[in-house]
């Protein structure tokens, strides 16, 4: 895609969404460990969860699970029993779940205040939110490309609203390639350390430790992808 047409469409996507993940909301207790999201970017009840990552400020493993994705797929089907995103596990508690709404929900439970945030809680009106952010990417962050996975996962420092995050994360997505998710939302109080790893807050910002390269810039994280993993 050209990349102003990408940018546009990605920006288009953000205000659909009425800017769903862009601020830290109440936060209850912190995991230990970080959640683990198997989900794609296209499907708008992950961006749901997604959206919630970010309110909550919560770190989580993604398994992208692309349409024809050779690996991560099969073990959301071996682990719950069928091939539906999102799919939520928390080492934490031991907890598996599928469903948006129940992931939401415990989400907000177990590491908020109890109360839903309220883009969130709107039921129908926050499905079609979620739904009219998708039509606006196209097939964008849907289909599996063959790639080369990685020994270890990617770290990835963003939030679920930055337009610019959005466009690596549908990268990410479609080489299948496995990332540590730092959500930084607006005020998230991670910000502080993050800007003393990375030297400013700016994201997107990727680190693989594969290769220890760090980039900002989705345009250049974009092509570092390709040019290190696919196919």
């Amino acid at each position: 895609m050209n990349r102003t047409l990408d940018v546009a469409t990605s920006f288009a996507a953000t205000l659909a969404s009425l800017a769903g993940g862009l601020t830290v909301g109440p936060l209850g207790p912190r995991p230990e460990k970080p959640l683990e999201l198997y989900e794609f970017e296209r499907c708008p009840f992950c961006r749901k969860v997604r959206e919630a990552l970010t309110i909550l400020d919560l770190d989580a493993i993604i398994y992208p699970c692309p349409s024809g994705g050779p690996r991560f797929r099969k073990v959301v089907e071996q682990r719950g029993g069928k091939a539906q995103f999102p799919y939520l596990v928390d080492p934490n508690t031991g907890r598996e779940m599928y469903e948006s709404d129940a992931i939401i929900h415990y989400l907000s439970e177990q590491y908020g205040t109890g109360k839903v945030p309220t883009l969130l809680a709107l039921g129908p009106l926050t499905m079609a939110r979620a739904a009219s952010s998708s039509l606006w990417r196209l097939h964008r962050g849907r289909v599996y490309r063959t790639a080369r996975a990685p020994e270890k996962p990617l770290e990835l420092y963003s939030f679920e609203a930055s337009p610019f995050c959005r466009i690596v994360r549908e990268e990410l997505c479609e080489l299948e390639i496995p990332y540590l998710l730092h959500n930084v939302g607006k005020k998230s109080p991670k910000r502080e350390a993050f800007v003393a790893r990375g030297g400013k807050m700016q994201v997107p910002w990727l680190h693989d430790p594969n290769t220890d390269r760090s980039l900002y810039e989705s345009a250049d994280i974009v092509a570092y992808l390709n040019a290190t993993y696919a196919a």
